[in-house]
């Protein structure tokens, strides 16, 4: 209980920072999608755009967050020359990407079809080197498990991207009604997309000036003898990273090819803003893997010890994302209107229960992964990898041009299964871990039966709709109070405590 207890409060520190942060942004949701119509396709270059920065990000950084906390956490390790050595690959990678797009920006832009607005991919080009660069600084405040700190400063950076963007899209179109010489320097109606991009930038250069302890106090060195198995080690994780990514990106990366024009640009906008409902399940795998993946190769010095937590760790998980999977599959009524108030948007969420199981698949992957990257051996995960993208990538290119967006979410939902099965077969007689399949299936099986019901309510009224669904989210709760969290005992606990 005393890993549950760190995991779980681990989990919730990252997690305010990644859900109270990505929920603020889903606020964003209804804002762009009010100022920006499905027609314009204004959305599509935003969600086409972030899938491009994604891709790179993964590529920049090179593998280095979770070679850093393998090699700092390996018996003689000296963590800052680690840490430097990881930073200062990073940045000189990072650093020559940024440099060589800016110089090819012209012929690029007219390859990726934005020979009109070119200034947008040199932003997001500065930008993702930025980030990637930031990645390490982030990783050193979770090795030294600072987990209010790097919650302090994700927040900084999610309030700030907050109040600039309901400056630039509401206030300033009421600005314009009144006092347009105040604004009308740099503010243009048609600019919208643009904005969103130069936001992402400033916010971006506050952050890395928030990080300046992390950047500084300590020998910045480059250690070869270090480096060298560092790379060995992380070479086959960012084949194993591109191909991940490609799984989330590779869809929103082909789409305006496989529909070419403007009606592309306008499904792209539709499928990204539904799919933005589903990230709630992505936000919980994130939060998860922040606190998780430190206290698993903390714990690799014991073997047995490992395996355990790695099988504890992938239970806990199932039961929560499943949870949130039915909140939101129960609450979807509400979500739509919260989030995406423009109707126009509203055909696309019939892919949000579709995405919510590949992120789901993704994040059992992501557990499984540990088998591989503790014996060193994360070639394998390459290969399940670049699997599950021919896989996902294949589906795209035959069904998009025929069903549209919608296969899309299957051809992430079967590549993430695909990689998924590969990773536990090959695990299970390479490295085998005690995961407690039984429970986990069981908890899949009810998951199923309540989202059968949710979704076959023959009831019209919204909120009818919702009360049921809400008797599902409970049931599930009290299952799982009842078999894996022992209420009994905690409020016999509470009880004792009030007593004294």
């Amino acid at each position: 209980m005393s890993f549950l207890k760190s995991l779980v409060k681990d989990t919730a520190l990252y997690g305010l920072s990644s859900i109270v942060g990505r929920f603020l942004n889903y606020l964003l949701v209804p804002l762009y999608t009010a100022v920006m119509p499905a027609a314009s396709g204004q959305y599509g270059v935003v969600t086409n755009l972030y899938a491009y920065t994604a891709l790179i990000l993964v590529l920049l950084t090179f593998g280095m967050e979770t070679t850093f906390f393998r090699f700092a956490n390996k018996e003689g390790a000296q963590p800052m020359r680690v840490y430097s050595t990881s930073l200062l690959f990073v940045g000189i990678l990072s650093f020559i990407f940024a440099g060589l797009f800016l110089c090819f920006l012209q012929p690029l832009s007219v390859l990726l079809g934005y020979e009109r607005h070119p200034e947008f991919l040199a932003i997001m080009a500065v930008v993702v080197a930025l980030d990637a660069f930031m990645a390490l600084p982030f990783c050193l405040i979770r090795y030294r498990k600072q987990a209010k700190r790097f919650m302090a400063l994700k927040m900084i950076n999610i309030l700030v991207n907050i109040a600039l963007n309901l400056f630039v899209f509401w206030g300033c179109p009421k600005i314009m009604e009144v006092h347009p010489e105040w604004i009308s320097w740099f503010y243009e109606s048609e600019y919208l997309a643009g904005y969103v991009f130069i936001i992402n930038l400033l916010c971006s250069l506050i952050t890395i000036l928030l990080l300046l302890p992390e950047l500084t106090g300590f020998r910045w060195s480059f250690d070869w003898t270090i480096f060298r198995p560092m790379l060995h080690y992380s070479t086959p994780l960012v084949i194993l990273g591109v191909a991940g990514i490609l799984n989330q990106a590779a869809d929103k990366i082909l789409y305006p090819f496989l529909v070419p024009g403007h009606e592309g640009e306008v499904q792209l906008g539709i499928y990204g803003a539904a799919t933005k409902i589903a990230m709630i399940v992505a936000m919980f795998t994130q939060a998860f893997r922040y606190a998780y993946e430190p206290l698993v190769f903390g714990s690799s010095s014991n073997a047995q010890a490992s395996k355990q937590v790695n099988a504890d760790g992938m239970k806990y998980f199932v039961i929560f994302s499943l949870l949130a999977f039915l909140m939101v599959v129960a609450w979807l009524d509400i979500f739509k209107v919260m989030f995406i108030r423009n109707a126009d948007y509203w055909e696309g969420l019939r892919v949000v229960p579709i995405v919510m199981m590949a992120e789901i698949f993704m994040g059992i992957y992501f557990n499984l992964s540990f088998w591989y990257k503790l014996i060193d051996q994360t070639h394998w995960g390459a290969i399940f990898s670049l699997i599950g993208c021919t896989v996902l990538i294949t589906i795209n290119i035959i069904c998009v041009p025929i069903w549209g967006y919608e296969a899309c979410a299957w051809a992430s939902f079967s590549g993430y299964g695909v990689c998924m099965l590969l990773s536990f077969i090959v695990g299970q007689k390479k490295n085998p871990v005690p995961y407690d399949l039984r429970a986990i299936l069981v908890y899949i099986v009810i998951t199923l039966i309540l989202y059968a019901v949710i979704t076959n309510l023959p009831f019209s009224s919204m909120w009818i709709r919702t009360l049921v669904g809400t008797l599902c989210v409970v049931v599930y709760v009290a299952y799982m109070l009842k078999s894996d969290f022992h209420l009994t005992s905690i409020m016999a606990k509470l009880r004792k405590s009030k007593a004294k």
